[in-house]
């Protein structure tokens, strides 16, 4: 197992958790609410994650469906989406937990859904993409949650560090 992308699988987890607790406290004309942000609402924002997830987990493993657009919404509802959400999540740590370093190296052929190009890259460099992407995205929900008024959950992967063990943190008071 290649205890970096465990820890990032594990993170991305923890930091999706926290976006849909607080998300979940929101009225639904908020949560369905315009923000600017790329994906306009938290909802879309939201369901672009678990678009994106989806089809890189089909270009890792050859299986499960991948959306023919960055902008479907694959739920309606915030609690279906939820529970798709932590389904998904449970898929990239079973996943992640397989691979060696020798894994990491083995090169990926796939075409973009934005460009009919052929893309080769090794799976370790797609997955630090992946685990950046949805970084990125949650940093958007993130600001739309504290543009409504909302106290949004800290994030920092230095925290879910302390909290796990992961990544030799020692944490002492002083």
């Amino acid at each position: 197992m290649n205890k970096r992308s465990k820890m990032f699988a594990e993170y991305n987890a923890w930091a999706n958790a926290r976006i849909y607790r607080a998300a979940l406290e929101l009225p639904r004309s908020d949560y369905l609410a315009d923000r600017g942000a790329f994906f306009k609402s938290l909802h879309g924002t939201l369901n672009h994650l678990l678009v994106a997830d989806g089809v890189w987990m089909k270009r890792f493993t050859g299986e499960g469906n991948a959306a023919v657009s960055l902008d479907t919404i694959l739920f309606e509802t915030l609690p279906d989406l939820w529970a798709a959400r932590q389904e998904e999540d449970l898929r990239i740590n079973n996943f992640v937990g397989t691979l060696d370093d020798a894994a990491l190296d083995r090169v990926l052929h796939y075409s973009m859904i934005t460009n009919p190009a052929t893309v080769q890259q090794s799976l370790g460099a797609a997955l630090d993409h992946f685990f950046n992407h949805q970084t990125h995205h949650r940093g958007q929900a993130h600001a739309i949650l504290t543009g409504l008024g909302r106290d949004a959950p800290a994030l920092d992967l230095l925290l879910f560090q302390r909290e796990s063990g992961h990544g030799d943190v020692v944490w002492r008071a002083l």
